[in-house]
């Protein structure tokens, strides 16, 4: 006689799992929308010195050494340092909560940034910045891939991850025109404020999600697996090939697009003539839509492509930032800003093709319970590499061409990145080849509790 008792649970829990899909069809694309909203803060914050470099350079007085430090090194440790500890919080306690507080942390630390009176004070408010950001996207996409099952999670984090070409877009409009008629400070204080604004919005538009509530290990109420310890998390996390070569080569990928969007705006400015007007129209413009077009084109091939052959997740962006390196040879060889923003366009598109495969492999291939840990170890590797070497590379060569150079330092500074898109294609082939060997899907990992 068959178990009356488990066929009725066992109908029980597959209605209610049927039930959480159908309600987070309906609901999930609400909460990628929002998270993508409070992403667009985070990454505008984190650019809008960026946009601002040539005002804040000539009124503070600092080098492009300076600069490099400011958006790139000194903003990535406190930012890389303190996010995982915090995803591990993430990992235990609501994680919606945590963005919440984020968010408004980091956005008032932004607005103090139009306090400063130089180099020091401008450090400790993007020290502050860094602290607040890294509680917003590790959390974010845990909870994420808890509204979006497995075979649909690609699309659900390209939509958050179109925060990056929004923030982008919005910071250089905004900044740029704000600075250009009321200053950079005033520039800093509105769009600081906006984001204290936002943050008490957050818990009214997003339910925390039961964790695992969609993969096919989780239940209806969510998997009980225990959050696995920070420490356990790295040693799993750096023993398996699949996760550490793709966390380096978005990390390499990284390095060319922090660099080109640190330094972007002043190079328009400086070696094309482009005014501060300008650069909040046409720039803000080519570069949102061409990085979102990057972003879509990643999360399409997540879904559609990869998951058949497991090998391209790595194999197409590594492929696509090695066509961008031609383009980065015309935007140095340009002699004017229409013809610049023109060759900006290919790297812009082709290297942003690289975050939504990475995240899809990292989410995928840990345990519910332990996304948020993962997450924020693919960042640290990421912005410790991309955001800390990217911006002061180009930064550092700058000053050391300028004896040499003068004024055209920052055009030579620029072939520097030539090299890694070489690089990230290398490491991305090794990380290919050990996706093609892993489980489809899987990644060949799991960051279980020791």
């Amino acid at each position: 006689m068959p178990d009356l008792h488990a066929l009725a649970v066992a109908r029980g829990t597959a209605q209610t799992t049927a039930a959480g899909r159908s309600e987070s069809a309906r609901y999930r694309y609400v909460v990628a929308a929002c998270l993508c909203v409070v992403y667009t803060f985070n990454f505008l914050d984190r650019q809008f010195l960026a946009i601002l470099a040539e005002p804040v350079k000539h009124s503070l007085h600092l080098t492009d050494t300076q600069l490099g430090l400011l958006t790139g090194l000194m903003f990535a440790l406190f930012y890389t340092i303190f996010g995982i500890p915090v995803a591990a919080l993430a990992d235990r306690y609501n994680r919606v909560r945590i963005v919440a507080l984020a968010c408004g942390l980091w956005s008032f630390c932004s607005a103090a940034c139009g306090l400063a009176a130089g180099f020091g004070s401008l450090a400790i408010a993007r020290m502050g910045v860094g602290v607040g950001e890294a509680g917003g996207a590790a959390p974010s996409y845990s909870i994420i891939s808890d509204y979006f099952p497995p075979e649909k999670r690609g699309v659900g984090l390209a939509i958050f991850s179109l925060g990056v070409p929004f923030g982008t877009m919005l910071g250089a409009a905004s900044g740029g025109w704000i600075a250009a008629h009321y200053g950079w400070r005033i520039a800093f204080f509105v769009l600081g404020g906006a984001g204290v604004l936002l943050a008490p919005l957050i818990p009214l538009i997003v339910r925390e999600p039961a964790r695992g509530r969609l993969d096919a290990s989780g239940s209806a109420a969510g998997s009980t697996e225990p959050a696995a310890s920070v420490f356990t998390a790295i040693k799993v996390f750096v023993r398996s090939p699949t996760l550490v070569l793709t966390a380096c080569a978005a990390g390499l990928t990284a390095v060319i697009i922090y660099g080109l969007l640190s330094w972007m705006p002043a190079y328009l400015i400086r070696e094309e003539g482009m005014s501060l007007s300008q650069i909040a129209t046409s720039y803000s413009f080519v570069a949102g839509a061409t990085i979102g077009i990057g972003t879509l084109v990643g999360g399409y091939l997540v879904d559609k492509v990869a998951p058949r052959r497991p090998a391209l997740y790595a194999l197409l962006p590594g492929t696509f930032v090695l066509l961008g390196l031609p383009f980065l040879f015309g935007v140095t060889a340009a002699h004017s800003g229409p013809m610049a923003l023109l060759f900006m366009a290919g790297p812009y598109i082709l290297a942003n093709t690289y975050l939504a495969p990475a995240l899809t492999v990292i989410q995928n291939s840990v345990a519910p319970s332990q996304r948020s840990a993962a997450g924020a170890i693919f960042l640290f590797v990421l912005n410790i590499i991309g955001l800390g070497c990217g911006p002061l590379l180009i930064g550092v060569a700058s000053d050391w061409f300028a004896p040499t150079y003068g004024v055209h330092a920052l055009r030579m500074a620029l072939l520097c990145l030539a090299p890694v898109f070489v690089l990230v294609f290398l490491v991305q082939l090794a990380a290919a080849w050990t996706l093609k060997t892993a489980l489809p899907g899987v990644g060949g990992a799991t960051l279980a509790k020791e």
